[in-house]
Parts: structure tokens; sequence; C-alpha cells
């Protein structure tokens, strides 16, 4: 499908209405071309002839045949208005609802400047050419044609004269449209590349503010600024060299009827009333010639964003929603990992992972930055398709389960914390936005919030900033997990959740923890030892491998990179002996 077939299949629907206000528009044209043919009868029959009998009646169609344009004028625009927001709601409801089947591969190579810009100007320009630009271009070639049609009736030889002008509009209109495509192109990138540096700014202020970095960021948003600016300008200098053509060819109609109709009036070939009907129709063939140029303008820009927004719509996911999908409700929280490997951009990021996972156990993951850990969850959670191997959940292979099903047993408190610019209420239930407050309360407590939620102004009804601005980061990582104990999953998966916590909350978080373990399965990625050391089963990767594997006292017999990490955090220990399930050091 082309870009120009896809927004049709949205206009397609609102053909019955399109058509009729095109029906109005061609009355509002024939009611136009009726008003030179009156006015030349008011010079032949009234003033040339003398019958004054006849001004009234003429007097009273013109304002009747005003009045009615009026209306029909109105009427139309409604219509066309009405059409355009049509389209413009079901089309950005198509493309929004497609962003959100898009994968986590897609969200990494585009930016985010971009996808606002498809949703706003894009579409405004749309809106533009649909409301506007359509009946316009229709009335404009309509009058256009039927006047020359009329003025052929009226007299051929004059018409022909005029027809001498047209070989030009024609080649001056094909050069207008070739040189401002591609520089229509430019402009939408330019404004792209302006929206997505603004966003990140206004995002990112409080880093801006820290550096100190604000005429930096200035002068990077000068050139930005400018770059559109150029843009937008040097497509201006498209239009400003033909426009005056334009209007030059249009100008060129009026000569040419005052110079051979005034001698053809003069040598009694044609009359004084024919002369004013010819006049009166002129405006009909000098307005279009006026308009085209900015016409193509908003037609070229129509089209860019029209080929900019499906460009961005048509790209498939590549973790891919099965046929005919396993749905199940309910997961028992048994994982399985077999001979897993994952490649992004040629670069092997999970080589050979395998280990199973009984429902309702503890696994931590330890390993150093970029080893590999947050991928494997995002794996589990089908966020990417492994490359090679399987992922299996209660003996299924992730790809073949309902992707709702999945990730509704899923809960997820992520590395990179997002909170909604809405109420601390609303973010911790979120996954569950109508449950009733007291486990919304629930869930905060054991994630200890509770405390902190109470000692702000308006407790859960406080409004937190965009990202939770406003909010300390270990306040934050609490609320996070708040929201994935709230949704009650058969899988829990905790992503450096308490790295910004105090030791005494985490142990507070721990304990609460292990009071849903029996019925969750529970993943849990850390740097501190002390968060993993009571798993039942603990991962240890390294360059996308799992090196080493077991509990926390096998480990710590291993002597390998885990008990490097555990004197590291705790001291040099000589000696390591386990008493009870507990490990003890002595120096």
């Amino acid at each position: 499908m082309t870009a120009m077939k896809w927004f049709y299949s949205f206009l397609r629907k609102h053909n019955l209405k399109m058509l009729f206000g095109m029906v109005l528009v061609t009355l509002i044209s024939v009611l136009a071309i009726v008003k030179p043919i009156v006015s030349g009868s008011i010079v032949d029959d009234v003033i040339t002839a003398g019958n004054y009998d006849l001004l009234p009646m003429l007097i009273a169609s013109l304002i009747i045949i005003t009045i009615i344009r009026g209306i029909l004028r109105y009427w139309s625009q409604v219509i066309f208005e009405t059409c355009s927001q049509e389209v413009l709601y079901s089309m950005r409801d198509k493309v929004y609802r497609k962003l959100l089947l898009e994968d986590f591969a897609f969200y990494n190579k585009k930016r985010t400047g971009d996808l606002l810009s498809r949703q706003t100007g894009d579409m405004d320009a749309i809106r533009h050419f649909v409301a506007f630009v359509i009946y316009q271009v229709y009335e404009l070639v309509f009058l256009f044609f039927f006047a020359l049609v009329m003025i052929f009736t009226t007299n051929w030889k004059l018409a022909l004269c005029m027809c001498l002008v047209l070989p030009f509009a024609a080649i001056v209109t094909l050069s207008q449209r070739k040189q401002g495509r591609p520089l229509f192109q430019k402009i939408r990138e330019q404004f792209s590349s302006l929206n997505t540096f603004v966003q990140e700014n206004i995002s990112g202020n409080r880093v801006v503010k820290a550096f100190a970095k604000e005429d930096f960021e200035i002068e990077k948003f000068n050139k930005e600024n400018d770059a559109y600016r150029d843009a937008e300008l040097e497509a201006a200098e498209i239009w400003t060299k033909y426009v005056p053509l334009f209007e030059f060819l249009s100008n060129m109609l009026t000569i040419i009827l005052m110079l051979v109709g005034s001698i053809m009036v003069v040598n009694g070939s044609m009359t004084l009333g024919d002369y004013v009907t010819i006049n009166g129709y002129l405006w009909m063939l000098m307005n279009p010639l006026r308009q085209i140029g900015w016409r193509i303008n908003d037609i070229q820009r129509f089209t860019t964003s029209v080929e900019k927004i499906y460009a961005t719509y048509s790209e498939e996911p590549k973790v891919r929603i099965p046929k005919k999908p396993i749905e199940k409700k309910k997961f028992k929280g048994e994982i399985e990992f077999r001979n897993v490997s994952y490649s992004a951009d040629d670069e092997d990021i999970i080589r050979n992972i395998s280990f199973h996972v009984q429902p309702g156990q503890t696994v931590g993951i330890l390993g150093s930055t970029g080893a590999g850990k947050s991928t494997i969850m995002n794996l589990l959670c089908r966020f990417y398709d492994v490359t090679e191997g399987e992922v299996l959940v209660d003996g299924y292979n992730v790809k073949s389960l309902d992707l709702y099903n999945l990730r509704q047993n899923i809960g997820m408190a992520m590395q990179d914390i997002f909170l909604f610019s809405d109420t601390i209420e609303g973010n911790i239930a979120y996954s569950r936005p109508n449950c009733p407050f007291e486990q919304v309360k629930k869930a905060a407590i054991m994630a200890d919030a509770n405390h902190f939620i109470n000692t702000l102004p308006d407790g859960y009804d406080t409004i937190i900033g965009e990202r939770g601005v406003g909010l300390s980061g270990g306040q934050k990582q609490r609320i996070s997990l708040a929201r994935a104990l709230l949704k009650e999953p058969s899988i829990l998966i905790l992503d450096d959740t308490t790295s910004a916590v105090d030791m005494e909350t985490e142990s507070y978080i721990q304990k609460q923890l292990k009071s849903i373990n029996h019925s969750c399965t529970t993943f849990v990625i850390a740097y501190r030892i002390s968060s993993i050391k009571d798993s039942d089963i603990i991962l240890v990767l390294d360059n996308g491998r799992i090196v080493e594997q077991g509990s926390h006292e096998e480990l710590l017999q291993n002597n390998g990179y885990y008990a490097t990490v555990f004197r590291h955090q705790y001291g040099d220990y000589e000696k390591y002996t386990t008493e009870g399930g507990v490990t003890h050091g002595k120096k």
C-alpha cells in the first residue's frame, strides 16, 4: 500500500459527505458565473437599450445570488471542516494504537520529538488539506475552465487571445512543483529535529541546571532553530520566485482584455455588455493563476506529511503477536531458559544462557554493568525475541503465548523508573485503576512507601511531576515497587529496585517480599549482595554468559566473582563458615 492509498482509506469513509460538499461548491461556482451575465444584461438591456423595468429584477437577482452563495459557502465549509476533524481523529487514533504495538527496538531507534511531530504538525497539514485545500483547488479549477467556456461562448476570438497565457502558466506550475517537493521534505525533517531537541531539554532541565549549561543549550537550540528557519526560507524562495510570475500572467489577462477587447468594442465586433460580462469572468481566470502557487505549497506539505506519517506507521514490530496465541489467565511461574542467545546490531548480548526456576522461587542476578542482566528479563517479558534458543513459561514458549496475558502475569519494577504526572495513588494503581484504596495502601506499606506518602501535603492525592519530579530516588523506587506488587503477579521482576534506599528500608522490603514468595516467582537484579544473598538461585553474569550459578553458600565456596564482590562489600574475610543457613565471616 502506498502512502496516498493509506490516506484515502481514512477519507473514503466520508465520501458521501465530501461529495455533497463538492456539490455545494459547484452550486457556489455556478452562481458566481451567473453574476457577470446579469451585469452584462444591465449594461446592454437596461443602460444601452433603456429597458429600465428590468433593473429591479436584475438587482434583486444579484442580492438573492449573493445571499444564497453565502449560505452555501457556510454549509460547505462546515462539512469539509467536520470531515477533516473526523479523518484526523481516525488517523491519529490508528497511528497511536500502532505506536503502542511497536517493540523496544522501534523506540530505541526513534526520537521522541520525531514521533510527536508525526502526531502534531504533520497531522495538522493533513487536516488543512481536507478542510480547505481540496475544495479550494476544485473550485479554482472549476471556475477557471467554466469561465473560459463562457468567454468562448461570449466571444471566441478574445478567448483565443487569452489562451495564449495558459501554456506559460502550465510551465511555471510544473517547475514550481518539481523544485518545491524536496524542500518541503527538508522542512518536515528540520521541524522534527527542532521538536526533539526542545522535548529532550525540557525533560532534562534538571541536568542542564545542575551543570550550568544553559548558555551551551541555548547555543545548540539556536543552531536547530536557524536550521528550521533556513529550511522554511529556502522553501519560501520558491514561492516568492513563482508567485510573482503567476501574478504577472494573471495581469496579462487584464491587459489582453483591455487592448483586444477595447479595439473590438470600438470596431463594433463586440458589444459593451459582452465586454462587461467577460470582465466579470476575468477574475475567475486571474484568481486561480494567483492562487495556484499557494495551493501547490499546501499540496506538497500535505503529501510530505502523509509520507512521513505512513513511513512511521508502516514499520512492523519484530516482536510479532502469534496468529493463534495460547491464552492462559494465570501462570504458575515456572521459568526455563534453554540455550538462549540474543544479538542486536551485530553484537552478541546474551550467549547460550540456560537455567530453570520452579514456581515460587527467588532468583538473584548479579553481574557487572552491561553483562546482560536486564536483557534476560526483557526476553522473559518478550520485549525482544531471542536470536537462538527458547524462553519457556509454565512449559510454553513465550512466542506462542498471548502477549497481553503474559505481561499481565508479570510485575516489573524497572531500573529506569517512569512515573506519570498523576496522583501517587494513580501511579501505584496504574495496573489496576479500579481497585479499592485499601489494596493500594497495602501495596505501599509492603514497599515501605506509606510512611513518606502520608507526610506529603495531600497524601495519596498528591500530584507528582512528570517522571516523578519532586520525589527522591528512593521514594520513586518504592512507588515503582508498590505499583508492581499491587498487580499481584505470578512473576515479579525487581531490576535494581532498592539501590537508592537505605539498608534498613531494604531489609524491611525484603521481609515483605518473603511473605509473597510462595505464590510468586521473583527475579532480583542487584549490585548489592544483601539484596540477593537469600535467593534460592543466584546467577552471576559476565559478558553475556552465566559464569556462576548456585546458592549464596555454594558461590562463596567457589571463590569466584561472587565471592570477590562479597569481600569488597563486606570486608576481607579469610574464612567462611555456614551455620544454620547463615554465613559468618572470621577475619
